[in-house]
């Protein structure tokens, strides 16, 4: 399988070649800013030092800026199960979207069709198990919200990228909003870590942490505030 995809190589990214062995994770991010041209003029300007491996453009063309086997620079401070900085061991997608500060919008399905593409063969090419296909806010928490709860993390699932509970919408309303005591509490966060989110982040802002979790796998209700619905869900994934 031959990846369609146009070149527009950036300068922000770790000479050395990495092992295709290292490469574990694909890491989902939005662009965040006004509009497209700027987010590429970003992403390809040394003095940024910022850039992913590949862009997803508004109109569904895939763009590479940084070749897999070297290091881009695009998780920055990060962490899951016994990973840092990732950037090391992930391939890092921008999807353009402005992003919470300048408008956030619903990706496209041209978008959506061309990251199960990229993926597919990603995931092929490097043997990536779909737990370890996760967003910035995922491993980045206390700092990002991308790719947000406007993702279609639960569509993805089911195409086999990412993962997702198997809860039904049912099961779970009857339990949003029901409150948890401190032990049901501690019980969720234990779940947190076994699904992969880093304990650093409970001891910094647990709050934060919370609503990270709440973007990936409960997006209709973002607050920040453990539930029992949260509760049934973590303890699902874990």
């Amino acid at each position: 399988m031959l990846l369609n995809a146009r070149i527009n190589y950036s300068p922000n990214f770790n000479i050395k070649k990495r092992s295709k062995k290292s490469i574990k994770f694909l890491v989902f991010h939005y662009t965040g800013m006004k509009s497209e041209k700027r987010a590429i003029q970003r992403l390809t300007n040394v003095q940024s030092e910022v850039a992913s491996h590949y862009l997803i453009k508004n109109n569904g063309k895939i763009v590479i800026f940084v070749p897999d086997l070297y290091v881009a620079w695009h998780a920055g401070v990060s962490a899951w199960k016994k990973y840092n900085f990732l950037n090391k061991n992930s391939i890092g997608i921008e999807i353009s979207n402005p992003g919470h500060d300048f408008g956030y919008k619903k990706f496209s399905l041209k978008q959506i069709n061309s990251l199960i593409y990229l993926c597919r063969f990603l995931i092929k090419k490097y043997k990536i198990n779909k737990k370890n296909i996760l967003g910035h806010s995922d491993v980045a928490p206390l700092r990002k919200k991308d790719p947000g709860e406007k993702f279609p993390w639960e569509y993805l699932a089911k195409k086999k990228i990412g993962f997702w509970h198997n809860l039904t919408k049912k099961e779970l309303n009857k339990y949003r909003n029901k409150k948890c005591n401190k032990i049901l509490e501690n019980k969720f966060f234990t779940y947190l870590y076994k699904i992969g989110y880093s304990k650093n982040y409970k001891n910094q802002n647990e709050k934060l942490l919370i609503k990270a979790f709440q973007r990936r796998f409960r997006p209709q209700l973002i607050n920040g505030k453990i539930d029992q619905e949260c509760l049934l869900i973590s303890k699902n994934l874990a």
